[in-house]
């Protein structure tokens, strides 16, 4: 290794360090990585800024915009008590309940705009209860990376894959959701061993469930509708934004303007529930994590992966099914996936079969972001919303679950894969 490459691994290690530990605010922490490597020039100016996902930065922003003006309307609280009425209180039920809708939003729309929308119908429900509302936040969390899994439009990674190997979006259900629906019934077998017995709601606050009327938390029947109506505009907008030739952002970005608008909700409000510290932190991490691109050390891992399989395919599958997945619970997997695109692509123009190749790098990419509180953009904003709302959620108590469930559904996945991909 070069100077620059170890210099951009050392700022990465330092500051994955520094993020675990907590000491430290981890925008902070990503922000002065990101600007150490800019002032000893391993990257440019230019080069760091065409590694920030802008895209990725403005489905954040616009959404967060959005859910600020649509939860005026009571929507959520609406939601929130109709489910646990639903669920007669049964705490695990009501989990099940969030967790499969989570898991359907996010296959319809995306991870971070599911886990936005989700977070304040639970927080709502888990008050109404009186229960602990973290081992519902990490159920959600999992669920919107595995529901993010199953289609063409679920996750990052599947969009390039898709682009890259010519897969439409039936390819993605034929193949990827089968997986995805079998990680969450292991996901969710999990979760009831871990918190589903030891959750308890006393016949008090069952009584007074029992006495509300969902119906009275709409504040505002002219902004429901309205928000109704966005919303489903979105899930189309998020469906189609390919065929469109638009991005994912524009989508959200223009919901957020034009719900503001019709409703004559004051920008300014909005403005004031945006998440500031979680933009800061991700452009700061996309630069520090595109620095190991830059350098080629993302490029060095992947072709060492390669090597180790020794030409077989069967065996290059279950390698980068694993290997995937793990690095993406610590990488963002949008550059591991964008630089293990061309070798696939080389690897196929060889006559070798990189089909199984392509599914196994979609899955453990989108699975492995379960992995720790840092390894997909939804884990950090719904650990955000958790924390403003006074339930923290640390990388040690995530990582505890998060690591051992994400390895259980990329071993479900695993022998999913074998059986549809059996060697030769």
């Amino acid at each position: 290794m070069d100077l620059m490459q170890i210099v951009a691994v050392v700022v990465f290690v330092v500051a994955m360090v520094a993020i675990m530990s907590e000491k430290v605010h981890r925008a902070l922490v990503a922000i002065v990585g990101a600007m150490i490597l800019l002032v000893v020039h391993v990257v440019t100016f230019d080069q760091a800024m065409s590694h920030v996902d802008f895209n990725t930065l403005g489905v954040l922003l616009g959404m967060m915009l959005f859910v600020a003006v649509v939860k005026l309307s009571g929507i959520f609280e609406y939601l929130a008590i109709k489910c646990a009425r639903l669920a007669k209180g049964n705490p695990w039920h009501v989990m099940v309940l969030f967790v499969c809708l989570t898991a359907l939003l996010s296959a319809l729309l995306d991870n971070v705009t599911t886990v936005l929308l989700i977070g304040p119908m639970t927080i709502t429900v888990c008050r109404l209860l009186d229960i602990d509302a973290v081992p519902f936040f990490l159920a959600e969390i999992m669920a919107s990376n595995i529901g993010g899994t199953a289609t063409l439009i679920g996750d990052p990674p599947n969009i390039m894959i898709g682009s890259a190997a010519g897969y439409s979006f039936v390819d993605f259900v034929l193949y990827d959701t089968p997986a995805a629906l079998l990680s969450l019934a292991v996901m969710l077998a999990l979760f009831y061993l871990l918190f589903g017995r030891k959750l308890h709601v006393d016949d008090a606050h069952k009584d007074a469930l029992a006495g509300l009327d969902e119906r009275e938390q709409i504040k505002n029947p002219v902004l429901l509708r309205q928000s109704v109506v966005m919303i489903a505009l979105v899930v189309v907008g998020f469906m189609a934004h390919g065929s469109l030739g638009i991005e994912s952002c524009v989508v959200a970005l223009t919901a957020a303007g034009v719900l503001m608008l019709i409703s004559g909700e004051r920008i300014e409000e909005a403005l004031a529930h945006v998440e500031w510290t979680t933009l800061v932190f991700f452009a700061g991490l996309f630069i520090i994590v595109g620095a190991l691109s830059e350098v080629g050390v993302i490029g060095m891992l992947a072709q060492a992966l390669i090597d180790v399989t020794g030409g077989s395919t069967f065996v290059a599958m279950l390698v980068l099914l694993f290997a995937s997945a793990i690095i993406s619970s610590f990488l963002d997997n949008i550059p591991f996936v964008a630089t293990m695109i061309p070798i696939l692509l080389s690897m196929e123009a060889t006559g070798m079969d990189v089909a199984p190749l392509w599914w196994a790098v979609s899955l453990g990419a989108c699975l492995g972001g379960n992995g720790t509180l840092i390894g997909a953009s939804a884990n950090v904003v719904m650990s955000d919303i958790s924390r403003k709302n006074g339930h923290v959620i640390t990388f040690a108590h995530f990582f505890k679950v998060g690591f051992p469930t994400m390895l259980a559904t990329v071993a479900v996945s695993a022998i999913y894969l074998i059986v549809r991909f059996p060697p030769m």
